[in-house]
């Protein structure tokens, strides 16, 4: 009994105060939720971010290692495929560390083709081509020699220099062009040498034969002059 009372004082009351049926007064008050339900989510602030997980912080760099002079053959070696070692490359003989740079110098960068060589020659044709990987710059225009020039200014101010190209300078064997006139210098030499012996060997030889044969006679003599006195005293 006190529901039922309870709800009709409630429906004369909704009729007196909004002048609706109870029916269409709920219907509004759902109307109404609803509609601010949907606004509040327009301007509602988005949820917070998920959280991150905290990515490892990469390794520090170890210090450039000064290398001196090496050859083209050693620098190969510094190409990034041995990841314990630097990564360099050179300008115009010039080594720079460019370990900082791995993603564009080391394995699968785009300028990987460089590491490990002399590249002042595709550097200043911007070439890829196989036979531009080298330090030999003869034969370049002024614009690609101040491209290159630019690409040098930049490495100096980026990267560390820890060393220089060696330069190997061609021998040229002298021994196979002397040697023909040497040898045959050498056998006019002999003859020239064997006829002066020949001519003095006699000369030498005469000279001790006479010799011998004046001392034979001084020897003889004597016993001759011996001879003819004995047979005088035999006569007489």
């Amino acid at each position: 009994m006190a529901v039922v009372e309870l709800w009709e004082t409630l429906k004369h009351a909704i009729e007196a105060y909004t002048g609706l049926s109870p029916a269409a007064f709920f219907t509004a008050v759902a109307v109404a939720a609803a509609l601010y339900h949907v606004v509040s989510g327009l301007f509602a602030p988005p949820p917070p971010p998920p959280p991150r997980s905290r990515e490892p912080e990469p390794e520090p760099l170890p210090p450039p290692v000064q290398l001196g002079e090496v050859t083209e053959e050693e620098l190969k070696q510094y190409d990034g495929s041995d990841p314990k070692k630097p990564l360099l490359m050179a300008i115009k003989g010039q080594i720079y560390d460019v370990t900082q740079s791995r993603l564009f110098y080391g394995p699968g960068g785009p300028y990987a083709l460089f590491a490990g060589k002399d590249a002042s020659r595709a550097l200043a044709k911007m070439s890829f081509e196989p036979q531009d990987l080298t330090g030999d710059i003869s034969g370049l225009g002024p614009f690609e020699l101040d491209a290159l020039q630019d690409w040098e200014y930049k490495f100096m101010s980026k990267y560390v220099k820890v060393g220089t190209i060696k330069k190997t300078v061609p021998v040229e064997d002298n021994t196979a062009s002397t040697s023909p006139a040497i040898n045959e210098a050498t056998p006019a030499a002999n003859e020239t040498t064997g006829e002066t012996e020949a001519e003095n060997v006699p000369a030498t030889e005469e000279k001790p034969k006479a010799a011998v044969t004046k001392e034979v006679e001084e020897k003889e003599a004597p016993a001759d002059k011996e001879t003819a006195a004995d047979e005088a005293v035999k006569e007489s």
